[in-house]
């Protein structure tokens, strides 16, 4: 099942989708090229801009609240990765919904949801399937076709969500003083470090964490972007540092990296291009679907003082709001501008309202709305009122 068939699962909300078939531009290369990040857009004149508050969002998100709990609690328990995947946008929404709020009933059930997770992990060398039968402990996936086999891109699908959830805790005084939150905190980062990240990395980094996709790369460099900032060890941040800055800059054995792949966009000077193929501009690049993933990865990298600029973030908020949705319900599948897709924004490019009032203020208005659609749009408006 694609990203953009999930949103069928997720759009628990939904208040108007189009139901549009994808097609693409015959593959080109005639993309400019740029080594810097594009200069900021012409400011627009000063003006007011009303936003819906954090609790409009918030009331929004809670009309899927136990739709959201009978749905997702299954999959939290299940020894197959592959509910895990989706199993983590709840996980997403409600760490964004706590950092949005402070409520302790989002923070509570994403704790349930990834301890549920940690808690179905097997023995390696007890799976079957497993073509790795070593010392670590992980999930088996029959359901997606893997053959009971472990498939580190349905893990980082899902860990990415789970090590952001650690990251809201450390964040959060009240809840990191807390003896009971401190101690369950502790077990996951355990866990998280050995049976994640270590486990991949031992198994080969070139293979399981340097992947052969933009958007599958990125998903690593947010596990280990969240992981720099809450382990304590210093080897270990070393590793982590270590791994966000090749995927960011130097991407091993091939001498690509994300902030290489970005090109001027050939349709909209003030946007980004980039494909998803390491080392290509062929066009039509990236398809939107799994762009979310690199750009959930960017807007937390930014926030955190990777090197991902103010310049950047607008740039990526000008391909969405000029090239990827031109608006009304029309929406794009390639990051080039061709195709039709759903609008399916929620995992990724919707986070770019937190840098920019206006993007956020264009948000309001897309008709595609899930739970973490809302909860995402609950923190972008926190994000922009502080």
């Amino acid at each position: 099942m694609s990203d953009r068939a999930r949103i069928g699962r997720r759009a628990v909300l939904l208040l108007a989708a189009a139901s549009l078939t994808a097609a693409s531009a015959p593959p080109r290369a005639d993309v400019p090229a740029i080594m810097e990040p594009l200069p900021l857009p012409p400011a627009p004149p000063a003006r007011a801009v009303e936003l819906a508050p954090v609790a409009h969002w918030a009331s929004v998100f809670q009309q899927s609240w136990d739709y959201q709990y009978e749905n997702s609690l299954p999959m939290s328990r299940s020894a197959d990765s592959w509910d895990h995947y989706d199993l983590s946008y709840s996980v997403d929404a409600c760490v964004a919904m706590f950092r949005a709020t402070g409520e302790h009933r989002y923070l509570d059930r994403a704790l349930e949801f990834v301890e549920n997770v940690a808690a179905a992990a097997r023995p390696s060398s007890s799976l079957p399937g497993s073509g790795f039968r070593d010392r670590y402990r992980g999930w088996a996936s029959s359901a997606s076709g893997q053959g009971g086999d472990e498939v580190p891109l349905y893990e980082s699908y899902f860990w990415r969500y789970g090590t952001a959830l650690l990251l809201a805790m450390r964040d959060d005084p009240a809840v990191h003083g807390d003896p009971a939150y401190r101690a369950r905190h502790d077990r996951l980062l355990a866990f998280a470090e050995t049976h994640v990240f270590d486990k991949w990395y031992s198994r080969g980094p070139r293979e399981a964490i340097y992947r052969e996709r933009t958007h599958m790369a990125a998903h690593w460099a947010l596990i280990a972007l969240n992981l720099s900032r809450v382990t304590a060890d210093p080897a270990r941040r070393r590793r982590y540092v270590e791994v966000a800055g090749n995927i960011d800059l130097h991407l091993p054995g091939s001498g690509a990296s994300l902030r290489g792949q970005l090109r001027r966009h050939p349709a909209e000077p003030t946007a980004y291009f980039w494909s998803d193929v390491w080392g290509s501009a062929r066009r039509p690049g990236q398809d939107v679907s799994h762009g979310n993933g690199v750009l959930a990865y960017v807007v937390e990298a930014r926030d955190c003082g990777r090197p991902w600029t103010v310049a950047d973030m607008a740039a990526f908020g000008a391909l969405l709001t000029r090239v990827i949705w031109p608006g009304g319900t029309t929406y794009r599948a390639y990051v080039d501008g061709t195709g039709a897709d759903n609008g399916w924004f929620s995992d990724g490019f919707v986070k770019l309202g937190r840098y920019d009032a206006a993007v956020q203020q264009r948000l309001e208005q897309h008709q595609v709305v899930n739970d973490q659609f809302a909860a995402n749009m609950a923190l972008n408006a926190r994000i922009l009122r502080s």
